[in-house]
């Protein structure tokens, strides 16, 4: 069996778990961010490093909702393992963006160890914020946190959604070759992103509110469809249309 049928055999195995494992709390996050979307919050997503991909993943994507904010690490993730890093680059974000209570704080790490995603999600937690994380659970409850506090990102969130994957992210093991390849948190966690939306908007249909999402900029009418819902998030979200 080549490299590629094995990763294809093993991360569609790691899809379909990670469904069924984290359906009920997709609900409730589902739930909790639709109530807080209906009261003019905001979902800021964030995430270190390559985790960073899947803090814009469903950020002004067609089909997505528009109140939502990545919080940018400029840094790209190079020194998400010096304290202090994170809590002042969700300060600053705060400041900028005018994140408020009422918003929810989806922080995204794989191994759930490094001090930038811990503090983005103690901030929030100390700004009254709800915080859900997602991470490898399996690999964080194997590992020790590299934050003064000792803790890891999972212990801190109100809801956690595991990717599946396994410690060290890379799961297929290649004949001849000492070292796994293959990762897989970037699948899983695109794939809980987005059943995450479709919980949220789903939410708010069943609220009789209209959700807030992008139209392909590339369909009749989309731009002004889009520019006129952003306009209503200008000073909440990062580089609304």
């Amino acid at each position: 069996m080549t490299l590629s049928q094995k990763f294809f055999d093993v991360s569609s195995a790691i899809q379909d778990k990670v469904f069924a494992d984290n359906a009920e709390t997709l609900k409730e996050a589902g739930k909790r961010i639709a109530t807080s979307i209906a009261a003019d919050g905001v979902l800021h997503t964030f995430g270190s490093g390559h985790s960073q991909i899947l803090a814009s993943e469903i950020e002004r994507r067609a089909g997505g909702l528009v109140p939502v904010s990545s919080i940018h690490d400029p840094a790209d993730g190079w020194p998400e393992q010096i304290s202090g890093y994170g809590a002042r680059l969700f300060q600053r974000y705060v400041y900028q963006y005018e994140a408020q209570a009422s918003d929810v704080v989806l922080v995204i790490s794989n191994s759930g160890r490094n001090a930038a995603p811990i503090e983005v999600a103690m901030e929030a937690r100390a700004a009254g914020m709800q915080v859900i994380a997602m991470t490898s659970l399996e690999m964080s409850k194997k590992t020790t946190s590299r934050h003064s506090s000792g803790k890891k990102l999972y212990e801190l969130a109100d809801l956690v959604l595991d990717n599946g994957g396994v410690p060290g992210d890379a799961a297929i093991q290649a004949s001849g070759f000492e070292h796994k390849v293959g990762p897989t948190s970037t699948m899983s966690g695109a794939l809980l992103l987005n059943l995450l939306s479709m919980e949220i908007i789903e939410k708010l249909i069943k609220m009789g509110i209209t959700p807030p999402t992008y139209v392909s900029q590339n369909a009749d009418g989309g731009a002004s469809h889009n520019e006129s819902l952003a306009i209503k998030y200008r000073h909440r979200i990062r580089r609304p249309i």
